[in-house]
């Protein structure tokens, strides 16, 4: 069975007049499509902070992010754990080096809600998420993602933008955690090997189809 650590990321962020409050809230969710739209690829290093229930540290990650659209991504987590989230083709895999244990779902509707599609696909933002602009924080714009899907295994996604460049998501799932990632290092649209997004079961490993 995938873990919570798994299910958190697979799972990848003020009003004057009525002109100027219609412009404080598109502002943000036009450059999260403008970013969207333009970005074919991407490579990042991120810290990923855990929370619980109680708001406090639980975990901290570090790893690499490669993004290849539509429908490719992979993170990799590099420390604690080595541990590994792989999209293509229609199907995730999800790798923990330590446990030897491989765990594949389709790339469906159930998967579809998750941010690391929603930064890998071509997913209609209208169609699958209320948008809700936060306002500004100096160069930063804060853009919040409300799933239509009642099933989505999300409450919501809050990300976060920096001069129109990816800066840090957080995320709240339905079984009481908090996700924080933050991104430096970005590069938008390097070339990309496609054998990153290959993955073959390590062997001896105990796979998991769902």
């Amino acid at each position: 069975m995938m873990t919570s650590f798994f299910r958190t990321t697979a799972i990848a962020i003020c009003l004057i007049t009525s002109s100027a409050a219609a412009f404080a809230e598109t502002k943000p969710v036009e450059q999260l499509k403008t970013f969207l739209a333009n970005t074919r690829s991407l490579t990042a290093d991120f810290k990923q902070i855990l929370l619980n229930e109680a708001g406090n540290p639980a975990q901290t990650s570090y790893g690499l992010l490669y993004l290849q659209r539509p429908g490719k991504f992979r993170w990799d987590y590099q420390k604690p754990f080595q541990q590994q989230i792989i999209a293509t083709g229609g199907k995730v895999w999800f790798y923990d080096t330590e446990l030897e244990q491989v765990t594949i779902k389709k790339l469906d509707e159930s998967v579809g809600s998750t941010p690391a599609l929603l930064l890998s696909g071509d997913i209609n933002l209208e169609d699958n998420y209320t948008m809700e602009g936060q306002g500004t924080e100096g160069d930063m714009q804060w853009i919040k993602l409300l799933p239509k899907n009642q099933d989505s295994s999300f409450k919501y996604l809050v990300i976060g933008l920096e001069k129109g460049q990816l800066s840090g998501m957080e995320l709240s799932d339905n079984f009481g955690q908090l996700t924080r990632i933050y991104f430096s290092n970005i590069k938008n649209n390097p070339p990309v090997d496609p054998k990153l997004f290959n993955f073959q079961a390590p062997k001896g490993a105990d796979v998991f189809s769902e």
